[in-house]
């Protein structure tokens, strides 16, 4: 049976301001992001009816949209009150949310200063699958051919649609390999992150991950870095070369969809997920909420 696409389905969306049915929230086909990537978007969780860092997230997606001359038309409070519209309107109460800003289709080219700037928010059911036991078991990453970009070759703070292109290249040839994800390396040839998520690694009862200075400073990974503060861990930040993998014991990611999910493979490099993956995925369901599962789903 083939999977239900995301523009056939029931519910509603908020887009420019209002509720409307979910197939009646389209684009024209020359709308300016389509062509040229000017879009934001953010990538968000409701647990049990309450979203997750909600204010962050917003102010990363204003931030964002300045970040590519964009001002959106509505303030962060009334993002925010739309959010849990949206959740209430299609029943939600554990589920994603993807808040997305783009130039429309009043003008075609590079420079697009007449489009108008839309907003829309969308929200669909996206339940835990995994059981601790089968985190656990870790995931495995293949090295990407391609690296995430310098800060002078793009606007690398924001979480723009366009950064992702060699995410989606790195993570299909990564699947058609049969690996779960990819590893990318930054412009220096340093460790970076995963196609969507940030990386950690455990090196003799230390945290370590790499610096942030060119792809996104995760608002799960900073949740984490706390909890694992919380918990005496010492968390080093900082520029983190491939072969030091070698040194490492244990390697998880970070992010709104990985949570905390264990790594036991990356490239030549392998690691035994133990203490701290399950520590941090304990500390972070407890934070969420989520009582621990006993068995597979």
């Amino acid at each position: 049976m083939a999977a239900q696409t995301f523009d056939d389905r029931d519910g509603f969306i908020w887009m420019n301001g209002k509720l409307i049915p979910w197939r009646g929230a389209n684009v024209h086909i020359l709308t300016h992001a389509l062509h040229y990537a000017s879009s934001v978007f953010e990538g968000e969780r409701s647990y049990g009816g309450k979203m997750f860092k909600l204010d962050e997230h917003t102010e990363r997606l204003f931030f964002s949209a300045k970040q590519l001359d964009m001002v959106i038309p509505y303030t962060p409070q009334q993002i925010n009150e739309a959010t849990y519209e949206v959740l209430r309107a299609n029943n939600i109460s554990d589920g994603y949310v993807r808040p997305i800003a783009w130039r429309g289709s009043e003008q075609m080219g590079v420079a697009s200063r007449a489009s108008k700037i839309n907003v829309a928010i969308a929200c669909w059911v996206w339940p835990t699958y995994w059981t601790l036991e089968a985190k656990l078991k870790g995931i495995r990453l293949q090295i990407s051919q391609w690296r995430r970009p310098a800060p002078d070759c793009a606007p690398v703070k924001a979480k723009a649609a366009g950064l992702y292109m060699i995410c989606t290249l790195s993570k299909h040839t990564a699947e058609n390999a049969g690996f779960d994800d990819a590893l990318m390396f930054d412009y220096r040839g340093q460790v970076a992150e995963a196609t969507g998520a940030n990386i950690f690694f455990v090196m003799n009862g230390e945290i370590h991950t790499p610096t942030p200075d060119c792809f996104l400073d995760g608002i799960t990974r900073r949740t984490v870095i706390e909890l694992a503060k919380k918990r005496g861990y010492k968390v080093i930040e900082r520029a983190i070369m491939p072969e030091e993998m070698a040194k490492a014991q244990e390697c998880f990611l970070t992010g709104t969809a990985a949570e905390v999910t264990p790594v036991s493979e990356a490239g030549p490099y392998r690691f035994t997920p133990g203490e701290v993956c399950r520590n941090l995925i304990a500390d972070f369901d407890a934070l969420i909420g989520r009582a621990a599962k006993a068995s597979a789903a």
